[in-house]
């Protein structure tokens, strides 16, 4: 396994790049009937009742990617409603699924879905897409401006130790005319168990099969392969900290953590789509993506979002879930639970742009807040 472990301070981030957050997201209005364009591109009226909590004090933890939006929406959230207090932590998904299960927390946060055999398990267990969110490849070349290319079949033999340089000649030609420095590749993984880690091996695992998904396959914790001076990292804060540390690194990162982590002199790849094509994660290229599974999206929620054959999508997106047991042990705590996670799916309040845009995040198109609206009225 890895040779090293650092933790480090989760710091979230709350103003992005601008070229990737412009038009990303939807309306804004006040009102509680709205008509709003979601990711798929299709405007449907959406009307969305906010149910006014009792007074109640509601704990979420999981997803540090999500956790930077959970710590915009919490204020925005009791600014309306002070009567609820809302405790937040990034811990994981891993953790927000494993405590919302056991019901240490009300919400737990997650950009991994639940599997089949958490479901069957925990039967009462509901994840409910709150909004879309992107996974970027990240690296600490010094001097390197360009986006380097990149696929998941390169990506799997990095971290498993079969390329080991970033002169390679599998980078270096998919790259012409970009110099790429002999300098040895560090690779960073989540040390803790992460959603970013589900959806990152999700894509090595689509793209190569063979290679990765045969052997170590995908999920919030695998079995990492042993490469000599690897580096695992707590948290998506850990990652950016442990890559800007670390000359040469490449790591896997959710958007919320892009301005933190173009501040400290990383930068981002271009990845290889389902189609064979390379695209930045741009509001286009996410949102194509994204209506690509609209239609193919369950009523619970539950979908892969990666390596999808779209002509032009950026191929690592994903639902940002809140997981939520139905079977609630009070009345007044499920309203407020129900209350909040209206106003957070809700195109007038948590899913306008006002707060997704600070994330980098997009909104939920119509459907799916219809298929969400209707797993949170069975909290009860």
């Amino acid at each position: 396994m890895t040779r090293k472990t650092r933790g480090k301070r989760l710091v979230p981030v709350f103003v992005l790049a601008a070229g990737l957050v412009a038009a990303a997201c939807g309306s804004s209005t006040a009102s509680s009937s709205t008509s709003t364009t979601g990711s798929g591109g299709t405007s449907a009226a959406t009307p969305l009742s906010v149910e006014k909590p009792p007074a109640a004090t509601l704990s979420e933890t999981g997803s540090t990617l999500l956790y930077p939006l959970w710590n915009i929406w919490a204020p925005a959230y009791q600014q309306k409603f002070p009567q609820v207090s809302i405790n937040t932590a990034g811990t994981g998904s891993g953790t927000g699924i494993s405590d919302a299960a056991n019901g240490t927390v009300d919400i737990g946060s997650s950009d991994a879905y639940l599997s089949h055999s958490q479901l069957s398990s925990d039967p009462t267990l509901l994840n409910i897409p709150l909004a879309i969110s992107v996974q970027v490849i990240a690296y600490n070349l010094p001097g390197m401006t360009a986006h380097v290319k990149l696929n998941g079949t390169i990506l799997s033999e990095i971290y498993q130790g079969k390329i080991t340089n970033w002169n390679n000649p599998a980078i270096t030609a998919m790259n012409p005319g970009v110099t790429m420095p002999s300098m040895p590749i560090v690779a960073l993984h989540r040390s803790d168990g992460s959603g970013d880690t589900f959806i990152f091996t999700q894509y090595l695992s689509k793209q190569n099969p063979s290679g990765w998904g045969n052997s170590i396959s995908y999920g919030t914790t695998v079995q990492w392969p042993s490469v000599p001076g690897a580096l695992a990292e707590n948290g998506n804060g850990g990652m950016v900290s442990g890559c800007k540390h670390t000359p040469g690194c490449i790591a896997y990162v959710g958007i919320s953590y892009l301005s933190q982590l173009l501040g400290d002199g990383l930068n981002y790849g271009q990845l290889q789509n389902g189609n064979g094509n390379f695209e930045l994660p741009t509001p286009t290229a996410v949102a194509a993506e994204a209506n690509y599974f609209t239609a193919k999206t369950p009523a619970n929620g539950t979908i892969s979002m990666v390596n999808g054959p779209v002509s032009g999508g950026y191929p690592i997106i994903n639902y940002e879930y809140a997981i939520v047991n139905s079977h609630q042990q009070s009345a007044s705590t499920a309203t407020a639970i129900r209350s909040l996670l209206e106003w957070a799916i809700s195109p007038t309040y948590g899913n306008s742009s006002q707060y997704l845009s600070q994330v980098a995040f997009q909104p939920l198109p119509p459907q799916v807040i219809s298929q969400s609206t209707k797993q949170i009225a069975a909290v009860k």
